[in-house]
């Protein structure tokens, strides 16, 4: 039976075959093995590539399955300049973010807006953005954008509040770290999903960038790696 897939990464393995990273809907991340997809004669050259929606089969026992089948019932979605980087972002946090072999279809259909947004033109900010926040809650990170963590108070617009990785938000006028500090007015935005004016698109990264910080640990993100690289080399 096909089930939908995006390629998340491949890379070469022995002559003419790669390892290729997927992720299904119905089957989460995991590796397969594309059996001579290197070969200048293959049917898969040129398929399994990022941001394309397939469909595909697999078998095999153990963890390193073989793919079987490969279609591709819509055309690859181009990100080019910057969106590229974007998209490679995406790739990164499905790759080291959500646990092998575990579906999380709410995230796969997440991820297929998020690229489509972004080869359609959106303002790449949106799609991350919301991305992200369905992401952390589909790892389990459920934070209250409504109320105080320490009294259960409704948060007032008017206020500032510091964000407490293990707690939530907490009303004070200022912190060690100010990154941490967000109006109540964002809060309530982001808990209505809104993320429609400058202001707010900057404060939602950093609030993901601060939440998903525990779960990247040290890792350092290849796609801003690349990204600040090419500013610089753009600027220069």
């Amino acid at each position: 039976m096909l089930t939908p897939a995006f390629v998340i990464h491949s890379r070469p393995y022995r002559e003419t075959s790669q390892l290729v990273e997927v992720f299904t809907q119905d089957s989460g991340r995991f590796t397969l093995v594309a059996r001579g997809s290197r070969g200048p004669r293959s049917s898969l050259k040129g398929l399994l590539q990022p941001f394309t929606l397939l469909t595909i089969a697999w078998r095999g026992k153990g963890d390193l399955k073989n793919l079987t089948q490969v279609e591709c019932p819509d055309h690859s979605l181009r990100l080019g300049g910057d969106r590229l980087f974007y998209g490679l972002y995406l790739n990164e946090l499905v790759y080291y973010l959500l646990e092998a072999h575990t579906p999380f279809p709410e995230v796969f259909d997440a991820y297929a807006r998020a690229i489509m947004a972004l080869a359609d033109g959106e303002t790449p900010e949106l799609p991350l953005r919301r991305f992200e926040f369905l992401l952390l809650q589909a790892l389990g990170y459920a934070v209250d954008f409504e109320y105080a963590a320490d009294d259960d108070s409704p948060i007032d617009p008017t206020l500032l509040y510091g964000f407490e990785r293990e707690l939530g938000f907490v009303a004070c006028e200022r912190a060690p770290d100010p990154r941490t500090l967000f109006l109540g007015a964002h809060l309530l935005a982001f808990a209505e999903g809104r993320f429609d004016t400058p202001p707010l698109l900057q404060a939602a990264k950093r609030f993901s960038r601060l939440a998903l910080q525990p779960y990247l640990g040290k890792r350092q993100l290849k796609s801003r790696e690349l990204f600040l690289k090419r500013k610089g080399s753009v600027s220069s």
